[in-house]
């Protein structure tokens, strides 16, 4: 029988099969990049998670990685499965103690590319935001201004991270570009699978962050209402930050508890 990973059945060396075995597999980083996911609020406990075709299709596996790594997420007590009409996988906890290896792993690489990222979705928000203040219609300040008092009177949460979506979608549509739409909507996809959906961060510091983005929001409706494109490009843009600072906080919060640990 050949030894597994040698070429022609030759031998592997000790040292080298020991690193193969314990190289991640596409399996644990796609295991990883979901714990994460949930553990910076990209999906709040009550969510469903799309399908396994379309989080295959986000992530740019196969179906059968994403099932594997579904099922230790189940097993991790972060998501449970629900059979029948409404069935899927369902967000039931935030972060196990399984997160914060998970949350080093996948975002303690890669903060640099995040940041740039975060900063190109800032400013492009801001370009969105400017076209709606000169391309609105009263139809679409009704809509905002609905949107905006749905997300006002919203629960704590998924159901404000839910009116929260809808919100910034009326503000792409009331640029009437679907061009410029799209690309920052796909800029989005690159940072956060949960896109359109904002990140929402940790529970302890929630609250704080969806009363700061209610004053945002309200004034960004004036902005736009009122066709000022400056104004409302700078605080689309400064509004937009929220979203680095919820991963700038998960990776403090998983460093400080691996800390802990190591203690």
């Amino acid at each position: 029988m050949a030894h597994i990973g040698s070429p022609a059945g030759l031998p592997v060396p000790a040292g080298l099969l020991a690193r193969q075995l314990d190289s991640p597999t596409r399996v644990d980083e796609i295991a990883d990049r979901l714990i994460t996911a949930i553990a910076i609020g990209e999906y709040l406990p009550g969510t469903r998670l799309p399908v396994e075709r379309e989080l295959a299709q986000s992530l740019g596996v196969g179906r059968m990685t994403v099932r594997a790594a579904l099922a230790r997420l189940v097993e991790q007590g972060l998501l449970e499965t629900r059979r029948g009409r409404g069935g899927g996988s369902y967000v039931v906890d935030q972060w196990s103690a399984s997160s914060t290896g998970a949350v080093v792993r996948t975002l303690g690489t890669q903060m640099g590319e995040l940041r740039d990222r975060c900063d190109a979705i800032c400013r492009l928000q801001g370009s969105v935001a400017r076209a709606a203040a000169e391309c609105r219609t009263e139809a679409d300040v009704r809509l905002l201004r609905a949107r905006f008092e749905d997300y006002r009177t919203a629960a704590t949460g998924l159901a404000a991270q839910q009116a929260d979506s809808q919100f910034h979608l009326a503000i792409m549509d009331a640029a009437h570009n679907d061009v410029l739409k799209q690309v920052l909507l796909d800029l989005k996809s690159t940072v956060s699978i949960g896109a359109p959906a904002h990140l929402w961060g940790d529970p302890s510091t929630m609250r704080s962050r969806e009363l700061r983005a209610l004053g945002d929001h309200s004034a960004l409706v004036d902005a736009i209402a009122d066709g000022r494109g400056d104004d409302a490009d700078a605080l689309s843009r400064a509004h937009g930050a929220i979203d680095f600072e919820v991963i700038v906080e998960a990776i403090q919060r998983a460093n400080t508890r691996a800390e802990h640990r190591a203690r």
